[in-house]
């Protein structure tokens, strides 16, 4: 039976930290290995990792960052396969079994699969994310510049051996997060992604509040299109040493361009609406227009909602943007 670790890196988690652990050590493959990796904890994550004794396997480490914690798991599995589980989600029991049934099925560097939205105290939400799938040779757009749709970094399962042809990730200090960034487009480039319709674990959102704009965790919505931009080029440099993969110089990715787009409007007086509608708008359109994952319907939904913010009428106008950006007010709106 091919093994597969369960790595969990974990970083001032405690509330949510036994969830995690639990979720991996109950998974029904039998061999399944938990692997938990602290980046130095300063709440009271640590003794929850000792409590467990040798169920697991731990690794305390200095500070350094969710890529270095990625780095450090890279280099303490010796098994074929790895799931890198965030310390606040958690996977249901059958989750491994699903995964690997998946990568015998064919010559797979990852497997995705769709993760239930629960809020910050683990109630279901209703919502799964991500909304679109992902063709099975995702590189080919990939090296056009196109990132392609995928699930939060816990329902990602991954060849350890098509990591290790990218990694270890430079660490630097601009660059301490979004780990999960290069393992998703990394693996893409070395080997096809296979996807699994139905859920197999869950995603903890912090904003819980339904009226956010914002739905992911990692950064605002004001701050991600550097960080993605950052990542990008980073990735670049990744694939051009280590893969030979000349990447263009510019992506594109709709969760990036709806970002600028609410930072840009989202509460933004009628008249700098317009005028973002009608200066900066063409990567944002673009994203949806020319997207490749995307269905006719979902593109002219799209550019539908976004005429709404365009109303002079601003709970409307805003509420169109927040349906956009975040999955939670669309369930809010269904009921």
């Amino acid at each position: 039976m091919k093994s597969v670790t369960i790595a969990i890196c974990n970083y001032n988690y405690e509330r949510f930290l036994a969830e995690a652990i639990d979720s991996a050590l109950s998974q029904d493959y039998p061999a399944t290995e938990v692997l938990v990796v602290d980046d130095g904890s300063t709440d009271g994550s640590r003794k929850i990792i000792e409590g467990y004794g040798t169920r697991i396997r731990a690794v305390m480490k200095e500070n350094g960052g969710q890529v270095s914690a990625y780095n450090r798991a890279l280099d303490e599995i010796d098994s074929e396969y790895v799931i890198l589980l965030d310390a606040d989600d958690l996977l249901y029991p059958n989750a491994v079994t699903e995964v690997m049934r998946r990568f015998n099925s064919g010559d797979y560097a990852k497997v995705q699969f769709p993760l239930d939205v629960i809020s910050l105290d683990g109630t279901a939400t209703g919502v799964t994310v991500p909304h679109s799938g992902a063709p099975a040779d995702c590189g080919t757009l990939l090296r056009q510049g196109w990132l392609y749709p995928s699930p939060p970094a816990s329902g990602n399962a991954y060849r350890s051996s098509a990591l290790r042809r990218f990694f270890p990730i430079p660490e630097t200090s601009e660059g301490r997060y979004g780990a999960d960034f290069f393992t998703i487009y990394g693996a893409a480039l070395v080997g096809q992604v296979a996807s699994i319709e139905h859920a197999l674990g869950a995603y903890r959102v912090h904003k819980s509040a339904r009226e956010d704009v914002s739905f992911a965790n990692s950064e605002k919505n004001s701050k991600a299109p550097k960080a993605y931009a950052a990542r990008w080029g980073a990735l670049r440099y990744l694939a051009k040493h280590r893969l030979n993969v000349e990447l263009p110089e510019t992506f594109h990715d709709f969760s990036h361009e709806k970002a600028i787009f609410c930072s840009e409007v989202y509460g933004a007086p009628l008249i700098d609406r317009w005028r973002w509608f009608a200066f900066d708008s063409r990567n944002y359109l673009h994203s949806i227009v020319a997207n490749p994952f995307w269905g006719v319907t979902k593109k002219v939904g799209t550019i539908g909602l976004t005429c709404l913010c365009l109303f002079p009428y601003a709970p409307l106008s805003n509420y169109a943007v927040r349906f956009i950006s975040n999955p939670l007010a669309r369930r809010s709106a269904a009921h």
